[in-house]
């Protein structure tokens, strides 16, 4: 009953259905390992000290930037450079911008500084102008941003003096001097004019390394896993499926409830075959009814009147069949049974006058 598996069809959807689960479920392990590590990254961030508590270290030695050095304190001495203005930046779930000036340090190299935030209009508000002369600055480590950060704009097209993603990529195209592919936020922000608290800087709090909480890319992970392995269930069921319908086909086709390549109830073959059937029993009592006649006729010239009654009784049954041969065969049926009727006229006649 199924060797319908072994048919080049089959093979196909068995080989589809090989490969098709293997991958779900190692699509599904790879997204739940994902999850994991998310996890583990959260409780190993609480379980240690706050990085911004820690000792100041230069800024070389924290680098490159990952998940245990972010946050840390850094050291850096030079000169301010270039300004730039980040628009789009929230903070106290107000609206504003980062004032960034990048730092020269004795080997060439700039370090972008956030040196506060301000609320309102990049460009409209007054920014405080930056220290002269060397310096040196101790903020928190963070690693350049990129297009999932939260505030980023990557649209371009802003005014000239502003940037919508802190990054060394970004900073390249803008100076003529190499760039740090991290920056430092000042934990206490300088002070900006007199005119009211708003003109002040406002330190921007570091924020925690991408990947190291249970933020909703983590929970994304997770529903991934499940998904994946629901489709390797969902490709099971239908293989199963399909199989049954198969040998439940096939099984039909031998009991003769179906034909061979047909469906049921469709050009049924009993429908041929009563047809023919009828057609044969009219046939058989056509010459049943003929064969009547003739014998009809024998007794009917021996004389007597019992065969004369015989005849009249084979005329009739030879009339009632001509009639019967006329329904299932149109046109030269008709003829054949009225030369039946013919006959046994003349029989019947016959009978009679040798009975008289």
């Amino acid at each position: 009953m199924y060797r319908f598996l072994l048919t080049p069809r089959w093979w196909g959807i068995n080989l589809f259905v090989v490969l098709a689960i293997p991958f779900c479920v190692f699509m599904g392990t790879w997204q739940l390992g994902r999850f994991e590590d998310r996890v583990q990254s959260h409780e190993q961030a609480t379980k240690q000290p706050d990085p911004s508590t820690r000792a100041a270290e230069p800024l070389d030695e924290l680098l490159p930037v990952d998940k245990v050095t972010s946050g840390r304190p850094a050291v850096a001495t030079g000169t301010y450079a270039d300004q730039f203005l980040v628009p789009g930046r929230e903070l106290d779930d107000r609206r504003g911008f980062y004032v960034l000036t990048l730092l020269r340090t004795e080997g060439g190299k700039a370090l972008p500084v956030v040196r506060g935030w301000l609320p309102g209009t990049a460009g409209s508000v007054p920014v405080p102008a930056a220290p002269q002369g060397e310096i040196t600055v101790t903020g928190d480590l963070q690693a350049s941003e990129n297009i999932h950060s939260n505030g980023v704009d990557a649209r371009g097209g802003l005014p000239e003096g502003q940037l919508g993603m802190i990054s060394a990529a970004s900073l390249v195209n803008l100076v003529d001097y190499d760039v740090y592919d991290a920056w430092i936020t000042l934990p206490e922000a300088e002070a900006g004019g007199a005119a009211g608290p708003d003109d002040a800087l406002k330190p921007v709090p570091a924020a925690a390394p991408q990947g190291s909480g249970l933020d909703l890319k983590a929970f994304q992970n997770l529903g991934y896993t499940g998904e994946w392995f629901v489709f390797a269930g969902f490709v099971l069921f239908m293989w199963f499926r399909l199989v049954r319908r198969e040998a439940e086909t096939a099984r039909d086709v031998a009991l003769g409830l179906v034909p061979e390549g047909g469906e049921p109830g469709v050009g049924g073959a009993g429908e041929v075959s009563g047809a023919s059937g009828a057609g044969g029993a009219a046939e058989a009592g056509g010459d049943g009814g003929a064969s009547e006649a003739a014998e009809a006729a024998g007794g009917a010239e021996a004389g007597g009147a019992k065969a004369g009654g015989a005849g009249e009784a084979a005329g009739g049954a030879v009339v009632e069949v001509g009639a019967g041969a006329g329904a299932v065969e149109a046109g030269g049926g008709a003829e054949a049974s009225g030369g039946a009727v013919q006959g046994s006229q003349g029989s019947k006649t016959a009978g009679t006058s040798h009975g008289s």
